[in-house]
């Protein structure tokens, strides 16, 4: 029997049980009507240690939906806009992120930041429940916090200046101002902060929440300060959104691998984009393979298929060779490190994994500029389809005093080789990040996107 004939059949039980019920109850119907029905909880149903184990593990469901839970996720959102990946889609939603032409009215971005506000706000509404239970142990609400964390930092890293953090309590809506991107990752850093306190001797929670404070320090320039950060964070550590059958299917692969896909890896995109496709079987970080599928657009002919995940693999969401990476960028913010930048990242590829066969003693580049080249392209390949390259790109020009138009993909539209037409004609625009959707124009206190990269 299917699973909707048995729901079907247990249906028309109940139903039969109630109608009995009925006729028993008599002159006493109005009992009838007192129901209790279990699957709605309140509040206050929350604020004991017995509710703390699924108001965590809630936190940690929207999380893992907002980052990489279907075919529109922040990894795919920000590797569209950046060189990771483009949209091989009709619908101009995505069409136009890619094509740096970003703009408040987008349902199929707004989906994507509806989730990771709400991660943020059901985040911050378990702390505050159970800030009045208590529960032990306290690493778990340290987890939380770094969830929280995580949020803002996916919220400073997506989208424009400007992002506002409301709150709601059930009753009234409490109207956030908008932040600067510094604010945002400000508010990161001291949430990453409490839960490294309460982590404690949790390794797991304190590491996650370091590699995510380093994060947020790098976007703040404090170089040191995140080498710091990060410093006991195991090359081995990871932590990632998990998929089943169970769940969901990993994002990248239902964005980029399964079918006639909305999205499609991108090689050399835009004049500035990284060329990370020609690297087949020679770099085993980035795992791909041709492949003759079209895209959801018949426009697009044979989509690569990317190998670094299957179906039901877990999302990675941080790991110590993300740490490890901090660390080497601290080192390159003084230009007489170079060699040691370039001989650390040849540990780096000598360890892994994957182990990377050792860049030449003669790659080395000439100037210091050249190696800051290097160190991202290399940061770009270690964390590909994780979420992190267009804060990467900002933290280019918004740090490292890089012109936009030479960090970005520029230029005409389109990678020609890779279809037979471009579906959005012209150039790219000048979008450097994602625009805060209309939505929050219900905010009497925002007005759209800040200045600012």
């Amino acid at each position: 029997m299917s699973l909707i004939s048995k729901t079907r059949s247990r249906g028309y039980g109940i139903a039969a049980l109630a109608l009995a019920a009925l006729g028993a109850a008599g002159c006493n119907k109005d009992k009838l009507l007192e129901v209790t029905v279990p699957s709605i909880l309140n509040i206050e149903d929350y604020s004991t240690p017995d509710g703390a184990e699924p108001l965590r593990v809630g936190v940690i469901a929207r999380f893992n939906t907002a980052f990489d839970g279907s075919g529109d996720s922040f990894i795919t959102m920000t590797g569209n806009m950046s060189d990771e990946m483009l949209t091989s889609d009709t619908f101009d939603g995505r069409l136009t992120i890619n094509a740096r032409r970003s703009a408040e009215l987008n349902s199929e971005m707004s989906g994507i930041y509806n989730n990771v506000q709400r991660t943020r706000a059901f985040a911050t509404m378990a702390l505050g429940i159970l800030a009045q239970s208590a529960p032990e142990p306290a690493s778990n609400r340290g987890q939380i916090y770094a969830y929280l964390g995580y949020s803002e930092l996916m919220l400073g890293e997506g989208w424009c200046p400007g992002v506002p953090f409301s709150s709601e309590d059930g009753v009234t809506t409490t109207y956030g101002d908008p932040l600067t991107t510094q604010q945002i990752f400000e508010k990161a850093v001291a949430h990453f902060d409490t839960a490294i306190t309460l982590a404690g001797t949790t390794t797991a929670v304190r590491y996650f929440a370091e590699i995510g404070k380093g994060r947020a320090l790098l976007s703040l320039g404090r170089y040191a300060d995140a080498a710091a950060a990060v410093a006991d964070v195991p090359q081995s550590f990871k932590v990632v959104a998990s998929h089943s059958s169970n769940s969901t299917s990993n994002g990248m692969w239902s964005a980029i691998t399964n079918g006639q896909t909305r999205y499609r890896l991108a090689s050399g995109e835009g004049t500035n984009g990284l060329k990370y496709l020609d690297t087949l079987s020679s770099d085993p970080r980035i795992a791909w393979a041709r492949s003759g599928r079209i895209g959801f657009s018949s426009q697009f002919l044979n989509q690569p298929d990317q190998k670094k995940y299957g179906r039901y693999d877990d999302g990675i969401v941080a790991n110590g060779i993300e740490a490890k990476l901090m660390i080497i960028e601290a080192q390159l913010q003084n230009a007489a490190n170079d060699q040691a930048v370039f001989d650390a990242l040849n540990a780096l590829r000598a360890s892994g994994p994957p182990v990377v066969p050792a860049m030449a003693a003669g790659t080395k580049p000439a100037t210091h500029d050249g190696m800051v080249d290097l160190f991202f392209k290399e940061r770009a390949f270690w964390l590909w389809l994780t979420g992190h390259r267009l804060g990467d790109m900002r933290r280019l020009v918004r740090n490292y005093g890089r012109p936009v138009e030479s960090v970005y993909p520029t230029g005409a539209l389109g990678i020609p080789y890779m279809m037979t037409t471009i579906p959005i004609s012209g150039e790219f625009g000048p979008s450097t990040a994602v625009s805060i959707p209309f939505q929050e124009r219900n905010n009497p206190k925002f007005s759209g996107c800040l200045d600012g990269v």
